[in-house]
């Protein structure tokens, strides 16, 4: 008979996502799993296959909590001042804690650039992807904009998303906000 798991699978794939997100995952050792999570190796190569297993579901599970601020930017009915607020409502849980800084997708994203990891590779081109459709439908609310114009400031926007989730890995609260309204003084 099959032993019944002593553990919520939800909370330790939690507590790795945060072990993850702080450290990256090459620094991130099973043994600081096993002391984070509070569960052996066995009971992680069990669950998830492996170290690598266990990063995946991490990565989706910070995935799903940030879509609750995607769905909302998506919802959105104001087009550029929605992306805006994303922008607000990505750096906002960073001003509560100094442990994690920045966004757990841009840091795997800037971790795995020159890896030959399709599976990770895909996943973020695909939240990338995603991203970007949505930042081009707030832009087009504005019918001033051409296409020409919509798609360069949907790169810009891309790519200063990426600024200022690394910039709050270091940056203090003010300088972030300065960051996002220079950045949107810009459109």
């Amino acid at each position: 008979m099959a032993r019944k798991k002593q553990y919520n699978e939800q909370e330790v794939v939690e507590k790795a996502m945060h072990l993850f997100w702080k450290n990256g995952y090459e620094t991130t050792s099973m043994q600081m799993l096993e002391k984070e999570m509070g569960i052996n190796k066995f009971s992680i190569y069990s669950s998830f296959g492996n170290k690598h297993g266990l990063f995946l579901e991490s990565l989706n599970l910070y995935k799903s909590k940030v879509n609750a601020y995607l769905q909302k930017l998506k919802n959105g009915t104001n087009g550029v001042a929605d992306i805006k607020q994303f922008f607000y409502d990505s750096v906002s849980s960073n001003f509560k804690t100094d442990e994690i800084k920045g966004c757990f997708v841009t840091n795997t994203y800037n971790e795995f650039s020159e890896k030959e990891d399709v599976c990770i590779q895909t996943q973020m081109n695909s939240f990338m992807d995603n991203l970007k459709s949505i930042i081009i439908e707030k832009l087009q609310m504005d019918a001033t904009k051409d296409a020409q114009t919509i798609a360069k400031q949907a790169n810009y926007l891309l790519l200063a998303k990426h600024g200022l989730a690394a910039a709050a890995r270091v940056n203090t609260k003010q300088e972030i906000e300065d960051y996002i309204e220079m950045t949107f003084q810009n459109l």
